[in-house]
């Protein structure tokens, strides 16, 4: 049994999920029932992923093939950034759902603290980053809509029965603090990029005090950014020596080290694989415990290095310079 990370609302977050974030669709199906097998039953989704249809496949089937209950799920799903404005966050909510079967999210979250120019479902789903991709000189395309007038739309999701909880990702602590003061439903959940290189203390602390559930995103680090071209080829934290030592000393992988470590901090993580044995090595974590002097070890591995920046991928890919974090 996976723990659960009890939310500001008691709703219980199972504390490991599969990340969805660059599964091909025509395997995503089957990805699903392989989790589900395994004993994932937390699923992190988005829009912006765009393969929201085929998750939905593989959750539909493994639902009729009594792997799981609906009731067993937990799905998150996120609103992308063209969606911002007050009209277009209920359809964009409903567009999820629709694609992915579902009645109801359980956890729906603000995928960035970046507005962007609405773009209609008809032309282009999702609608990614670019405005215009056909333009002479693409660009990412902002429009003035305050976070406020976000979460507003957000809260009415949940009054109106078709979200459980909601959040938001990418945030810092004094968008968080702004938001909480002038929110009606508190977020419950905060989804940002956490492993042993960015180790995030202050914002992990100040979500406990919040009592915000906090969500690692890139729990492994470089790992999902080498084939973006996002990580050098010596920032695999898995190859680091005192991580090595400490899973030799447990019989564990390297990996299983630092998931575990993620875990032992109090947060969840959604690490991605689309290996069967993967999945199952990253959910065998709970037949072993680091020592505390293990946990400040991999915790002193910090360099504050973020691999998913859009200060940094934003102008390289898309020719914006979108910093959120400075």
């Amino acid at each position: 049994m996976i723990p659960e990370l009890k939310l500001n609302t008691n709703d219980g977050l199972p504390g490991i999920g599969l990340g969805m974030w660059k599964v091909e669709k025509a395997m995503a199906p089957g990805l699903v029932v392989n989790a589900a097998e395994v004993g994932y039953r937390h699923f992190d989704c988005a829009c912006d992923y765009g393969n929201e249809v085929e998750v939905g496949q593989g959750l539909s089937e493994a639902v009729s093939m009594g792997i799981c209950s609906r009731e067993d799920l937990w799905v998150t799903s996120k609103l992308w950034n063209t969606y911002h404005a007050s009209d277009h966050v209920r359809p964009a909510c409903e567009r999820s759902l629709k694609d992915l079967g579902l009645d109801y999210l359980d956890l729906y979250l603000i995928h960035f603290p970046i507005a962007q120019k609405f773009v209609p479902f008809a032309d282009r789903y999702p609608p990614e980053w670019f405005y215009d991709p056909k333009a002479a000189n693409p660009k990412v395309e902002l429009a003035p809509v305050p976070v406020g007038e976000t979460w507003q739309a957000m809260e009415k999701l949940v009054t109106d029965g078709l979200v459980r909880n909601i959040g938001v990702c990418n945030f810092g602590t004094s968008l968080l603090r702004d938001l909480i003061n002038q929110s009606s439903i508190r977020p419950s959940v905060l989804q940002v990029e956490t492993h042993p290189y960015l180790t995030q203390e202050k914002l992990l602390r100040f979500c406990r005090e919040e009592q915000i559930v906090y969500t690692a995103f890139s729990p492994l680090g470089a790992q999902s950014y080498f084939s973006l071209n996002m990580a050098e080829s010596d920032e695999a934290v898995i190859k680091q020596p005192v991580i090595l030592d400490i899973a030799s000393k447990h019989g564990k992988t390297a990996a299983q080290v630092v998931l575990r470590w993620g875990i032992q901090r109090g947060t969840a993580i959604i690490p991605k694989s689309s290996r069967r044995e993967r999945l199952e090595e990253n959910i065998a974590l709970f037949d072993f415990e680091l020592e505390e002097s293990e946990m400040t070890a991999i915790s002193a591995l910090n360099r504050n290095r973020r691999f998913n920046d859009p200060g940094h991928f934003c102008e390289a890919a898309f020719n914006t310079f979108l910093p959120i974090y400075e």
